[in-house]
């Protein structure tokens, strides 16, 4: 399998990696989550940049990004996360990626989250400009209505890889239990190309989906702490028990 190490944390060995969401609407919020991170068994941060009140100004932005590096020290993911694929709010694809740009110059993340379903030029931009500056990319699609039928699941799984994306990733929504078998499948398939990926299954249906990513091919999975950015995010400490159970075993 093909690793990707981010400080202390390596992606594609052993148990999938927890990332845990911080989606506080202001800079206080934030930080109290980040603060009560200190007990938490986890491995890397996400900050939803797109509940964050100030986000279309810059200068905020930035400045939230220098206070959460005065007291975080692991791998931070920045994702600001489209209406369209389940955000909270929208901007122009334009100040999308002005956004993204301006994080990734910061050097103050580590990993960006750039969306799947935006412009074919604009994204080749990004990934050659965050490489440039040394950090990783996930890109990402999300289906809250259904489960795309398999070959169109790796489809899009091997597109981003093929943009070069460090990790790629899928979340879709099953209607039945086989919707969640078809998400496993085309998991297991993508693990045979050897390079990092996401993938699962929202909702309380997919919920085995954000546990079992060792054995079928999931690098990382989603789990929370207060508050759910996403359908079917399980506990932190549940999480990491049953990771450990199924690697141990």
């Amino acid at each position: 399998m093909e690793k990707l190490q981010i400080k202390n944390v390596t992606f594609n060995e052993g148990a999938p990696k927890i990332c845990i969401p911080l989606t506080g609407v202001n800079e206080r919020q934030i930080l109290n989550e980040i603060d009560n991170l200190k007990t938490v068994d986890y491995d890397l941060a996400e900050l939803r940049i797109d509940f964050f009140e100030n986000v279309n100004d810059s200068s905020k932005v930035k400045n939230l990004l220098e206070n959460i590096r005065k007291i975080y020290y692991k791998p931070l993911l920045f994702t600001f996360r489209t209406k369209k694929e389940g955000g909270t709010c929208d901007i122009s694809e334009d100040n999308y990626f002005r956004l993204n740009y301006n994080a990734i110059e910061s050097r103050l993340i580590d990993l960006v989250d750039i969306e799947l379903f935006s412009n074919d030029e604009k994204i080749k931009k990004i990934i050659k400009f965050a490489k440039k500056h040394q950090v990783k990319v996930i890109m990402s699609n999300h289906d809250f209505f259904k489960t795309p039928p398999k070959e169109e699941i790796i489809g899009r799984l091997v597109k981003m890889q093929e943009y070069g994306a460090d990790i790629a990733k899928i979340a879709v929504m099953p209607n039945s239990e086989e919707d969640v078998l078809t998400l496993l499948s085309a998991t297991l398939e993508i693990k045979k190309r050897k390079k990092p990926c996401i993938t699962m299954s929202m909702g309380s249906l997919g919920v085995i989906t954000r546990l079992t990513g060792e054995l079928f091919g999931s690098c990382m999975t989603f789990a929370t702490v207060k508050n759910l950015s996403a359908p079917g995010q399980v506990n932190a400490k549940n999480t990491r028990d049953i990771l450990n159970l199924f690697h141990n075993s």
